[in-house]
């Protein structure tokens, strides 16, 4: 039986009872559904390793409720938010010429460098908040987000020179 043979097994075995155990938690079927089948997506992604697990179901049950759990703070986070984005208008968005320009130049950085950018100035997480969902240290956002703005300016000024020419 190959590794993706046995979570398959596992999969069969677990999955109704695991949604039915999130739909507890959550009490929306779709989100217990996904939070489920993204557990399993890590078991595939891990599945030599979760082959090896003592209790393969709890281990799925335990990834499971942390996906609720970071759902939830991000529910959290964008309720806090909520407020401020609805003082700033009507909810419809217009984006002015700069807008466009900033728009179109961060398409063209590089996706690691556009993501740190991103995250750190336009979600005003903090170099530590983006370094633990990219999955990197904070001195590797740090270099991301220098690289990300000179590219930015650079991009940003070709623009300029494109319009006064």
């Amino acid at each position: 039986m190959t590794d993706e043979d046995f979570v398959a097994g596992v999969f069969s075995a677990s999955y109704r009872r695991l949604v039915g155990q999130m739909f507890l938690l959550c009490g929306s079927l779709p989100l217990a559904e996904d939070v489920v089948q993204e557990a399993f997506v890590r078991a595939l992604d891990r599945s030599k390793a979760f082959r090896n697990v003592t209790n393969p179901e709890a281990w799925l049950c335990r990834v499971a409720v942390n996906l609720l759990r970071s759902r939830w703070r991000r529910l959290q986070r964008y309720a806090r938010l909520q407020p401020r984005l609805q003082e700033r208008g009507d909810g419809a968005f217009a984006p002015s010429t700069d807008q466009l320009d900033l728009i179109a130049a961060l398409a063209r950085v590089p996706g690691v460098q556009r993501e740190a950018v991103v995250l750190h100035h336009v979600v005003d997480l903090p170099v530590a908040d983006v370094a633990q969902i990219v999955g990197v240290s904070a001195n590797t956002v740090k270099t991301r987000l220098a690289r990300g703005r000179a590219a930015l300016a650079e991009l940003l000024a070709e623009r300029d020179e494109e319009r006064h020419v």
